[in-house]
Parts: C-alpha cells; structure tokens; sequence
C-alpha cells in the first residue's frame, strides 16, 4: 500500500466504477487519520481528493464505512476489491511515558511494525479522548495481557482483537437455533398433592 502526504493507507475500497474510498494514517500529524475518495486509473494510479481528517481510529473506520455504503446506495456501484495496509494489525498507546529503549516488548516473534512519539513532546488524547498517552506502538501480532501490564501499554479500540460485532450482527447471532418466543399468558397448572390422612391422591389448580 502506498503514502499519501504522509499518511500510509490502512485500507482501501475500489468500485467498478473506478472511484473508492481509503483509510490513511500518520501518527506524527495533528490529525493522525484521515478519509479520501479516489480515483483509479487504468494504470492503477490513484488521485486522492475530499480529505476528512480526525484524531481517532474508531472516528476513521466508521468514516470509511459510511462513505463506502453512501456510494454503494447511490449509484448502485459494486465492491471490485479492498485492500489491507501492512499497518492495519495492531497499536498500542504508552500512557505513561515517551517511547524509549526498555519501556516496551519486543518479542522474538513480534517485533514493533512502528514506534512513534508524538511531536509536541506532551500527552495527546487517543482512543477517542479515553486515553492520554505519549505515542504509540503496531505490532503484526496482539500482545499478551502480561506484557500489556508489564510495560502499561494500553490497547487501542479498533485493534482486530478488541472489535465487537455490532449490535445487530450480536442479536442475530443471540437468536440463532433458537425456537419462537411465545407471547406470555396466563395458564394453569395442575398439582397433585396427597392429603394429610393419607387418602387418594387430590388435585389443587395453582394459577402462575
């Protein structure tokens, strides 16, 4: 995937009609995620053109869903392909301290993608305003809870670890080989009960 003005494109999705839509991301700007339309030409280049630009993650996905399923139902235009940036894994914010040598894991088989501190050498607010931190840290591979606590990083929101279905896509999977909820009534139940002489058995109706 390619750099544009610096931000390196997250994702991106290609209509048949040539025009799509991109994700990008610079952690050293003001406004580290932005949005573009484009247009692909038929020698795959691209001019990039309508940036929105804002300082979350989540902010940026739902950005790009919108603008991808408002083109969809506008011109009736299909998906050709989508694409996945070598930065669209995982990112951790240090919350406690600038990123330096022994404040963050470096397993053998998980090397730091990026490390970044951001520019104004003071705490930015990440993970929509939940979070204050220092810069950041993407990883191919999610990190353990251990080393998480061991170095106070701190996972972003859009991680593909920590992304919950929505909540449509929960309820439908909630009812799923479920039988029809019949609606409540009121209904008798018959209870035997014996009585204290010992005696036949006697019914008694309770009502629930």
């Amino acid at each position: 995937m390619e750099t544009v003005q610096g931000y390196v494109i997250l994702k991106a999705a290609t209509f048949e009609t040539g025009h799509g839509f991109a994700l990008g991301h610079n952690p050293g700007a003001p406004s580290p995620f932005v949005t573009w339309q484009f247009t692909e030409g038929e020698n795959g280049h691209r001019d990039y053109y309508w940036g929105r630009y804002g300082t979350s993650q989540a902010w940026a996905q739902r950005d790009f869903d919108r603008r991808v399923d408002d083109y969809q139902q506008f011109y009736h235009a299909a998906v050709k392909h989508t694409e996945l940036g070598p930065e669209g894994v995982y990112r951790y914010y240090s919350t406690q301290r600038p990123v330096d040598i022994g404040t963050y894991p470096k397993p053998p088989d998980n090397q730091p993608l990026s490390i970044v501190n951001y520019d104004d050498d003071r705490r930015r607010p990440v993970a929509d305003g939940r979070l204050m931190a220092w810069g950041e840290l993407t990883y191919a591979k999610p990190l353990t809870e251990k080393q998480m606590e061991d170095y106070e990083l701190k996972p972003a929101p859009g991680n593909p670890d920590r992304v919950r279905p929505s909540i449509t896509a929960r309820l439908k999977e909630g009812t799923r080989g479920q039988a029809p909820r019949r609606s409540p009534a009121r209904s008798g139940a018959i209870k035997t009960m014996r009585n204290d002489k010992g005696g036949s058995p006697c019914t008694k109706k309770t009502t629930i």
